[in-house]
Protein backbone atom coordinates (compact mmCIF):
# COMPACT_ATOMS: atom_id res chain seq x y z
CA UNK A 1 0.00 0.00 0.00
CA UNK A 2 1.25 4.06 -0.23
CA UNK A 3 2.33 5.23 2.18
CA UNK A 4 0.19 7.26 4.84
CA UNK A 5 1.65 10.81 5.03
CA UNK A 6 -1.16 13.32 5.52
CA UNK A 7 -4.68 13.19 6.44
CA UNK A 8 -6.55 12.45 2.67
CA UNK A 9 -4.48 8.71 2.38
CA UNK A 10 -6.06 8.12 5.39
CA UNK A 11 -9.63 9.39 3.91
CA UNK A 12 -9.04 7.50 0.94
CA UNK A 13 -8.25 4.61 2.54
CA UNK A 14 -11.01 4.82 4.43
CA UNK A 15 -13.31 5.56 2.15
CA UNK A 16 -11.83 2.04 0.41
CA UNK A 17 -12.79 0.30 4.06
CA UNK A 18 -16.11 1.83 5.38
CA UNK A 19 -19.27 1.14 4.06
CA UNK A 20 -20.52 3.80 1.91
CA UNK A 21 -23.44 5.01 4.49
CA UNK A 22 -21.08 5.84 7.21
CA UNK A 23 -18.42 7.06 5.11
CA UNK A 24 -20.65 9.13 3.38
CA UNK A 25 -22.12 10.15 7.14
CA UNK A 26 -19.07 11.48 7.95
CA UNK A 27 -17.83 13.16 4.56
CA UNK A 28 -20.98 15.35 3.93
CA UNK A 29 -22.15 18.47 4.96
CA UNK A 30 -26.03 20.28 4.52
CA UNK A 31 -27.86 21.00 1.23
CA UNK A 32 -24.95 21.91 -1.68
CA UNK A 33 -22.13 21.97 0.85
CA UNK A 34 -20.84 25.10 0.14
CA UNK A 35 -19.93 25.69 3.63
CA UNK A 36 -18.51 22.13 4.25
CA UNK A 37 -16.26 23.03 1.51
CA UNK A 38 -15.24 26.77 2.83
CA UNK A 39 -14.36 25.18 6.20
CA UNK A 40 -11.13 23.86 4.37
CA UNK A 41 -10.46 26.18 1.21
CA UNK A 42 -10.84 28.84 3.43
CA UNK A 43 -7.81 28.10 5.54
CA UNK A 44 -5.58 28.39 1.93
CA UNK A 45 -6.38 31.87 1.93
CA UNK A 46 -4.19 32.25 5.26
CA UNK A 47 -0.19 33.04 4.16
CA UNK A 48 2.30 32.21 6.94
CA UNK A 49 5.39 34.32 7.30
CA UNK A 50 8.69 32.42 6.66
CA UNK A 51 11.46 33.36 9.22
CA UNK A 52 15.18 32.34 9.02
CA UNK A 53 18.67 32.20 11.31
CA UNK A 54 16.38 31.60 14.25
CA UNK A 55 17.29 29.21 17.08
CA UNK A 56 14.46 25.81 16.04
CA UNK A 57 15.83 23.82 19.13
CA UNK A 58 13.90 22.30 22.29
CA UNK A 59 10.46 23.24 20.74
CA UNK A 60 7.23 22.29 22.72
CA UNK A 61 4.03 22.08 21.27
CA UNK A 62 2.55 21.78 24.95
CA UNK A 63 -0.30 24.25 25.85
CA UNK A 64 -3.69 23.77 27.97
CA UNK A 65 -7.17 23.81 27.36
CA UNK A 66 -9.33 24.95 29.90
CA UNK A 67 -6.83 24.61 32.43
CA UNK A 68 -5.91 20.57 31.37
CA UNK A 69 -2.17 20.07 29.70
CA UNK A 70 -2.95 19.02 26.25
CA UNK A 71 0.77 17.76 24.42
CA UNK A 72 -0.59 20.07 21.66
CA UNK A 73 -3.84 21.87 21.02
CA UNK A 74 -6.06 19.63 19.71
CA UNK A 75 -9.06 17.53 21.14
CA UNK A 76 -11.06 15.02 19.13
CA UNK A 77 -14.58 16.39 18.36
CA UNK A 78 -17.34 14.88 19.74
CA UNK A 79 -19.07 13.20 16.62
CA UNK A 80 -22.31 10.83 15.68
CA UNK A 81 -21.91 7.02 14.73
CA UNK A 82 -18.28 7.01 15.36
CA UNK A 83 -18.62 3.31 16.03
CA UNK A 84 -20.13 2.70 12.57
CA UNK A 85 -16.85 4.16 11.10
CA UNK A 86 -15.03 0.67 13.14
CA UNK A 87 -16.31 -1.65 15.73
CA UNK A 88 -15.74 0.00 19.25
CA UNK A 89 -14.81 3.32 17.84
CA UNK A 90 -15.64 5.54 19.98
CA UNK A 91 -13.41 3.23 22.47
CA UNK A 92 -10.68 2.90 20.93
CA UNK A 93 -10.62 6.62 19.58
CA UNK A 94 -10.28 7.66 23.19
CA UNK A 95 -7.88 5.14 24.48
CA UNK A 96 -5.65 7.02 21.57
CA UNK A 97 -6.29 10.36 22.27
CA UNK A 98 -5.38 9.26 26.30
CA UNK A 99 -2.10 7.88 25.22
CA UNK A 100 -1.16 11.14 22.75
CA UNK A 101 -2.12 13.34 25.43
CA UNK A 102 -5.07 15.36 23.90
CA UNK A 103 -8.82 15.23 25.28
CA UNK A 104 -11.73 13.10 23.51
CA UNK A 105 -15.08 14.18 23.62
CA UNK A 106 -17.99 11.64 23.06
CA UNK A 107 -21.14 12.29 21.37
CA UNK A 108 -24.47 12.00 23.35
CA UNK A 109 -25.02 10.29 19.62
CA UNK A 110 -22.08 8.00 20.44
CA UNK A 111 -22.19 3.82 19.78
CA UNK A 112 -20.42 3.06 23.06
CA UNK A 113 -22.17 4.32 26.01
CA UNK A 114 -20.54 6.80 28.35
CA UNK A 115 -20.22 3.47 30.53
CA UNK A 116 -18.23 1.88 28.01
CA UNK A 117 -15.58 4.69 27.24
CA UNK A 118 -15.43 4.30 30.70
CA UNK A 119 -14.57 1.05 31.81
CA UNK A 120 -11.74 0.83 28.47
CA UNK A 121 -9.89 4.00 29.32
CA UNK A 122 -8.14 5.65 32.44
CA UNK A 123 -7.87 8.87 32.13
CA UNK A 124 -11.14 11.49 32.01
CA UNK A 125 -12.88 12.49 28.44
CA UNK A 126 -14.86 15.15 27.72
CA UNK A 127 -19.07 14.53 26.92
CA UNK A 128 -21.33 16.83 24.54
CA UNK A 129 -24.19 16.91 25.07
CA UNK A 130 -27.51 17.68 23.45
CA UNK A 131 -30.15 19.60 24.74
CA UNK A 132 -33.90 17.29 24.65
CA UNK A 133 -36.75 17.87 25.62
CA UNK A 134 -37.14 15.43 27.96
CA UNK A 135 -35.31 17.25 30.43
CA UNK A 136 -35.54 13.98 33.14
CA UNK A 137 -33.31 11.96 30.16
CA UNK A 138 -30.60 14.92 30.15
CA UNK A 139 -30.39 15.20 33.49
CA UNK A 140 -29.50 11.55 34.15
CA UNK A 141 -27.09 12.12 30.92
CA UNK A 142 -25.05 15.28 33.09
CA UNK A 143 -25.56 12.95 35.93
CA UNK A 144 -24.16 9.43 34.00
CA UNK A 145 -21.23 11.49 32.70
CA UNK A 146 -20.19 13.11 36.65
CA UNK A 147 -20.35 9.43 37.72
CA UNK A 148 -18.30 8.15 34.54
CA UNK A 149 -15.57 11.02 35.31
CA UNK A 150 -15.85 13.36 32.37
CA UNK A 151 -14.07 16.60 33.02
CA UNK A 152 -15.52 18.83 31.09
CA UNK A 153 -19.16 19.16 29.22
CA UNK A 154 -19.38 20.31 25.82
CA UNK A 155 -22.83 22.20 25.10
CA UNK A 156 -23.87 21.59 21.20
CA UNK A 157 -26.08 25.05 20.90
CA UNK A 158 -26.83 24.82 16.62
CA UNK A 159 -28.60 22.09 16.61
CA UNK A 160 -32.05 22.40 17.75
CA UNK A 161 -33.18 21.51 14.09
CA UNK A 162 -31.48 19.36 11.73
CA UNK A 163 -30.17 20.62 8.76
CA UNK A 164 -30.74 18.35 5.62
CA UNK A 165 -27.94 16.18 4.82
CA UNK A 166 -28.74 14.79 1.31
CA UNK A 167 -26.20 11.53 1.34
CA UNK A 168 -27.51 10.29 4.27
CA UNK A 169 -30.81 10.67 3.01
CA UNK A 170 -30.62 9.15 -0.57
CA UNK A 171 -28.29 6.18 1.45
CA UNK A 172 -31.00 5.57 4.14
CA UNK A 173 -28.91 5.83 7.27
CA UNK A 174 -29.38 3.93 10.29
CA UNK A 175 -27.47 2.50 13.40
CA UNK A 176 -27.23 -0.44 12.73
CA UNK A 177 -27.77 -0.70 9.05
CA UNK A 178 -31.00 -1.82 7.28
CA UNK A 179 -30.51 -5.16 5.58
CA UNK A 180 -32.14 -3.88 2.03
CA UNK A 181 -30.44 -5.20 -0.95
CA UNK A 182 -28.35 -1.59 -1.50
CA UNK A 183 -27.54 -1.59 2.32
CA UNK A 184 -26.46 -5.62 2.39
CA UNK A 185 -24.33 -5.19 -0.55
CA UNK A 186 -22.43 -2.23 0.54
CA UNK A 187 -21.53 -3.95 3.65
CA UNK A 188 -20.49 -7.36 1.43
CA UNK A 189 -18.01 -5.16 0.06
CA UNK A 190 -16.30 -4.26 3.22
CA UNK A 191 -15.58 -7.57 4.28
CA UNK A 192 -13.29 -6.86 7.45
CA UNK A 193 -15.47 -3.74 8.51
CA UNK A 194 -18.65 -6.58 8.66
CA UNK A 195 -16.20 -9.03 10.70
CA UNK A 196 -15.11 -6.59 13.16
CA UNK A 197 -18.81 -5.58 13.41
CA UNK A 198 -19.40 -9.43 14.48
CA UNK A 199 -17.10 -8.93 17.49
CA UNK A 200 -18.99 -6.08 19.67
CA UNK A 201 -22.42 -5.82 21.19
CA UNK A 202 -22.04 -1.69 20.60
CA UNK A 203 -24.02 -1.30 16.99
CA UNK A 204 -26.40 1.61 17.96
CA UNK A 205 -26.95 4.53 20.15
CA UNK A 206 -25.41 3.18 23.25
CA UNK A 207 -26.07 6.31 25.35
CA UNK A 208 -30.24 6.59 24.59
CA UNK A 209 -31.78 3.01 24.06
CA UNK A 210 -32.17 1.26 27.43
CA UNK A 211 -32.23 5.11 29.17
CA UNK A 212 -34.41 6.79 27.55
CA UNK A 213 -38.14 6.79 28.45
CA UNK A 214 -39.64 4.52 25.90
CA UNK A 215 -36.53 3.62 24.12
CA UNK A 216 -36.06 0.33 25.03
CA UNK A 217 -35.28 -0.87 21.37
CA UNK A 218 -34.51 -0.09 17.84
CA UNK A 219 -37.98 0.46 16.96
CA UNK A 220 -38.31 3.02 19.45
CA UNK A 221 -35.02 4.81 18.70
CA UNK A 222 -35.78 6.85 15.44
CA UNK A 223 -39.26 8.08 16.26
CA UNK A 224 -38.13 9.31 19.90
CA UNK A 225 -34.59 11.33 18.28
CA UNK A 226 -36.78 12.50 15.88
CA UNK A 227 -38.90 14.17 18.41
CA UNK A 228 -36.56 14.89 20.81
CA UNK A 229 -34.52 18.01 19.83
CA UNK A 230 -35.93 21.09 21.61
CA UNK A 231 -36.22 24.08 19.09
CA UNK A 232 -37.51 26.21 22.40
CA UNK A 233 -33.58 25.89 23.06
CA UNK A 234 -32.60 29.58 24.82
CA UNK A 235 -29.72 31.20 26.37
CA UNK A 236 -31.66 30.70 30.27
CA UNK A 237 -31.17 26.82 29.55
CA UNK A 238 -27.60 27.24 30.33
CA UNK A 239 -28.25 28.24 34.37
CA UNK A 240 -29.94 24.70 35.48
CA UNK A 241 -27.34 22.99 32.83
CA UNK A 242 -24.46 24.64 34.71
CA UNK A 243 -25.90 23.77 38.13
CA UNK A 244 -26.49 20.14 37.32
CA UNK A 245 -23.26 19.73 35.90
CA UNK A 246 -21.39 21.88 38.61
CA UNK A 247 -17.44 21.47 36.13
CA UNK A 248 -16.35 23.36 33.25
CA UNK A 249 -18.65 23.98 30.83
CA UNK A 250 -17.61 24.56 27.02
CA UNK A 251 -20.59 26.41 24.34
CA UNK A 252 -20.25 24.87 21.11
CA UNK A 253 -21.54 26.31 17.75
CA UNK A 254 -20.57 30.31 18.64
CA UNK A 255 -20.89 31.44 14.82
CA UNK A 256 -21.37 35.20 15.32
CA UNK A 257 -20.02 37.93 17.59
CA UNK A 258 -23.78 38.78 19.16
CA UNK A 259 -23.72 35.12 20.44
CA UNK A 260 -20.44 35.36 21.28
CA UNK A 261 -21.26 37.86 23.85
CA UNK A 262 -24.28 36.03 25.08
CA UNK A 263 -22.00 33.05 25.63
CA UNK A 264 -19.57 35.34 27.69
CA UNK A 265 -22.45 36.25 29.94
CA UNK A 266 -23.85 32.87 30.53
CA UNK A 267 -20.58 32.29 32.72
CA UNK A 268 -18.91 29.34 30.60
CA UNK A 269 -15.71 28.55 30.49
CA UNK A 270 -14.79 28.31 26.98
CA UNK A 271 -16.72 28.76 23.64
CA UNK A 272 -15.87 27.06 20.48
CA UNK A 273 -16.53 28.71 17.09
CA UNK A 274 -17.94 26.22 14.90
CA UNK A 275 -20.50 25.37 11.79
CA UNK A 276 -21.16 22.17 13.21
CA UNK A 277 -18.58 20.71 10.71
CA UNK A 278 -20.94 22.72 7.71
CA UNK A 279 -23.68 20.67 8.37
CA UNK A 280 -26.38 22.87 9.95
CA UNK A 281 -26.72 26.17 8.08
CA UNK A 282 -25.21 25.75 4.60
CA UNK A 283 -24.11 29.37 3.62
CA UNK A 284 -23.16 30.35 6.69
CA UNK A 285 -19.45 31.47 6.56
CA UNK A 286 -16.08 29.32 7.77
CA UNK A 287 -15.18 28.46 11.07
CA UNK A 288 -12.01 30.54 10.18
CA UNK A 289 -13.37 33.63 8.48
CA UNK A 290 -15.41 34.49 11.51
CA UNK A 291 -12.43 33.39 14.24
CA UNK A 292 -10.58 36.50 14.09
CA UNK A 293 -13.83 38.81 14.81
CA UNK A 294 -14.75 36.81 17.81
CA UNK A 295 -11.58 36.78 19.01
CA UNK A 296 -11.70 40.40 18.77
CA UNK A 297 -15.00 40.52 20.37
CA UNK A 298 -14.40 38.12 23.36
CA UNK A 299 -11.13 36.75 23.34
CA UNK A 300 -9.91 38.71 26.28
CA UNK A 301 -13.15 37.25 28.45
CA UNK A 302 -13.39 33.77 27.49
CA UNK A 303 -11.21 31.06 26.28
CA UNK A 304 -12.00 30.36 22.47
CA UNK A 305 -11.09 26.90 20.46
CA UNK A 306 -12.10 26.46 16.72
CA UNK A 307 -13.57 23.75 14.95
CA UNK A 308 -14.52 22.88 11.16
CA UNK A 309 -12.09 21.92 8.50
CA UNK A 310 -8.96 22.08 10.21
CA UNK A 311 -6.94 18.88 7.77
CA UNK A 312 -3.20 19.74 8.84
CA UNK A 313 -1.12 21.00 11.20
CA UNK A 314 -0.84 24.25 9.09
CA UNK A 315 -4.13 24.78 9.43
CA UNK A 316 -4.04 24.11 13.67
CA UNK A 317 -1.40 26.57 13.74
CA UNK A 318 -2.70 29.43 11.35
CA UNK A 319 -6.62 29.13 14.34
CA UNK A 320 -3.63 29.57 17.04
CA UNK A 321 -2.16 32.55 15.03
CA UNK A 322 -5.77 33.86 15.04
CA UNK A 323 -6.40 33.87 18.58
CA UNK A 324 -7.59 30.21 19.15
CA UNK A 325 -6.61 28.34 22.09
CA UNK A 326 -8.04 25.14 21.05
CA UNK A 327 -8.90 23.18 18.06
CA UNK A 328 -11.27 20.49 17.25
CA UNK A 329 -10.46 17.57 14.78
CA UNK A 330 -13.41 15.26 13.62
CA UNK A 331 -13.37 14.41 9.63
CA UNK A 332 -9.62 13.63 10.25
CA UNK A 333 -9.59 10.89 13.18
CA UNK A 334 -12.70 9.30 11.64
CA UNK A 335 -10.49 8.93 8.29
CA UNK A 336 -8.19 7.09 11.02
CA UNK A 337 -10.36 5.21 12.43
CA UNK A 338 -12.49 3.94 9.70
CA UNK A 339 -8.99 3.23 8.13
CA UNK A 340 -6.91 1.65 10.62
CA UNK A 341 -8.84 1.74 13.91
CA UNK A 342 -6.94 2.99 16.82
CA UNK A 343 -3.69 2.82 15.27
CA UNK A 344 -5.61 4.56 12.04
CA UNK A 345 -6.83 7.56 15.19
CA UNK A 346 -2.73 7.32 16.39
CA UNK A 347 -1.51 7.96 12.74
CA UNK A 348 -4.03 11.10 12.49
CA UNK A 349 -2.37 12.68 15.26
CA UNK A 350 0.84 11.96 14.02
CA UNK A 351 0.43 13.64 10.90
CA UNK A 352 -1.13 17.01 12.48
CA UNK A 353 1.94 16.93 15.05
CA UNK A 354 4.52 16.88 12.51
CA UNK A 355 2.62 19.23 10.29
CA UNK A 356 2.37 21.70 13.30
CA UNK A 357 5.96 21.38 14.55
CA UNK A 358 7.80 21.30 11.09
CA UNK A 359 5.68 24.91 10.49
CA UNK A 360 6.40 26.44 13.34
CA UNK A 361 9.69 25.75 13.30
CA UNK A 362 9.71 27.66 9.98
CA UNK A 363 7.98 30.23 11.33
CA UNK A 364 10.67 30.91 13.87
CA UNK A 365 8.94 30.15 16.48
CA UNK A 366 9.88 27.13 19.80
CA UNK A 367 7.07 27.72 21.70
CA UNK A 368 3.36 27.32 20.39
CA UNK A 369 2.05 29.47 23.54
CA UNK A 370 4.17 32.41 21.37
CA UNK A 371 2.69 32.29 18.24
CA UNK A 372 0.03 35.35 17.38
CA UNK A 373 -0.56 37.27 14.04
CA UNK A 374 2.93 38.44 14.02
CA UNK A 375 3.42 34.56 12.51
CA UNK A 376 0.61 35.29 9.64
CA UNK A 377 1.95 37.36 6.18
CA UNK A 378 -1.54 37.91 4.40
CA UNK A 379 -5.82 37.22 5.28
CA UNK A 380 -7.41 36.61 2.00
CA UNK A 381 -4.33 38.68 0.24
CA UNK A 382 -4.23 41.17 2.66
CA UNK A 383 -1.27 42.02 4.59
CA UNK A 384 -1.65 41.24 8.00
Amino acid sequence: MAPILEISDLKERARRRVPKMFFDYADSGSWTESTYQANESDFAKIKLRQRIAVDMTNRTLATKMIGQDVSMPVALAPTGLTGMQHADGEILAAQAAEEFGVPFTLSTMSICSIEAVAAKTTKPFWFQLYVMKDRDFINSLIDRAKNAGCSALVLTFDLQILGQRHKDLRNGLSAPPKFTPKHIWQMATRPMWCMKMLTTPNRTFGNIVGHAKGVGDLSSLSSWTAEQFDPRLSWDDIEWIKKQWGGPLILKGILDKEDARHAVDSGCDAIIVSNHGGRQLDGAPSSIEILPEIVDEVGDKVEIHIDGGIRSGQDVLKAICLGAKGTYIGRPFLYGLGAGGKQGVTQSLEILQKELDTTMALCGRRDLNTLNRDNLYSINGVKV
